[in-house]
């Protein structure tokens, strides 16, 4: 398989799974989080992944995770099941549930904790890869297991030869690294990195990239249609809103993808709350954003990126009110 094999490309959420106060799997949010994704027309959905929180749920709760959402959006955009574990044998486990569940593709970073190094890698992605015929992205993603894919020289080409690999994710804090990434694999697979800003739009128009793989997604009014500006190559447009797009993001997320304001999930939920949106709350080890200051430090940002007017306006529909932010 190859990047062809599969249509990939544009604005994915990596979509929260929403909890209830008491710690709960709030399915009926999270049907209505899926339909809220479909209606603002983003161009594919990740469930399980970083945002979605898949360390804080059982093996139970992220197959049921994946099957409402594979039921929710099936035939209308790609979904992707988050697959990372600490082992190959519990990936694979997942990966396999998710092939019979009907999903379009699975993604799994490298074993947390364990500073795999390039061979390890090598090996867990050939074998995990290679356990269904789903198509399977790779995802480089330092942060969150302290080990950077791309700082090894040649390795994210190896991983692109793997038969089954149609893309990478590589959120390396290290833009020129993502860059590396796209020059050495683009003719071979998709890529989803670091996009959404004026530098992004001009690797997209030359050297290529495929999209970008977003935090829960609250851009999706802007970034979808940036998206679609790109891929009918028309630039002016293109940037007027990824400007918008950063005016937002930039504000929330630091450029190592910590946030702003507290932890990237907890701030998401947060917002989400304030938009409206059913994201939930976090489960412990999480905790939830009670700050008045940072809450209403959110609260502008959402105001004065004109996400809260866009939104209101009806580029995407909410279960509530959009012009009224709780503070």
């Amino acid at each position: 398989m190859d990047r062809d094999d599969v249509t990939w490309h544009g604005y994915w959420p990596a979509a929260p799974t929403p909890f209830t106060r008491e710690g709960t799997l709030d399915e009926n949010a999270w049907r209505a989080l899926l339909r809220l994704y479909a209606a603002q027309g983003v161009h594919g959905v990740l469930v399980n992944g970083s945002t979605g929180e898949w360390f804080s749920q059982s093996a139970a709760e992220r197959r049921r995770v994946a099957e409402i959402a594979v039921a929710e959006l099936s035939g209308r955009v790609p979904v992707v099941v988050g697959i990372t574990a600490y082992t190959a044998a519990e990936a694979i486990e997942l990966a396999r549930h998710a092939a019979e569940t009907g999903a379009d593709g699975v993604l799994a970073t490298p074993p947390p904790y364990v500073h795999p190094g390039p061979e390890d890698i090598l090996a867990f992605y050939s074998q995990v890869s290679s356990a269904t015929d789903l198509p399977f992205m790779v995802y480089n993603w330092p942060r969150g297991v302290a080990v950077d894919i791309s700082a090894h020289p040649g390795l994210m080409a190896r991983l692109a030869d793997l038969d089954r690999v149609v893309a990478i994710k590589d959120s390396t804090g290290d833009w020129l690294r993502m860059l590396g990434t796209v020059e050495a694999v683009v003719d071979r697979v998709r890529v989803f990195g670091s996009f959404l800003h004026r530098r992004g739009l001009a690797v997209l128009l030359e050297l290529g990239g495929d999209g970008n793989i977003d935090g829960g997604g609250m851009g999706a009014p802007f970034a979808v249609p940036y998206y679609e500006a790109v891929e009918a190559g028309d630039a002016r447009t293109a940037r007027g809103w990824v400007d918008r797009y950063a005016a937002l993001s930039s504000r929330l997320i630091n450029p190592d993808y910590s946030g702003v304001y507290g932890t990237p999930i907890a701030q998401l939920k947060a917002a989400m709350a304030m938009l409206g949106q059913p994201g939930g709350h976090v489960r412990p080890p999480l905790l939830p954003i009670t700050d008045a200051r940072s809450l209403e430090a959110i609260a502008t940002v959402l105001a004065e990126s004109g996400l809260v007017e866009a939104l209101s306006q009806g580029t995407a529909h909410t279960d509530r009110d959009l012009g009224e932010i709780r503070r």
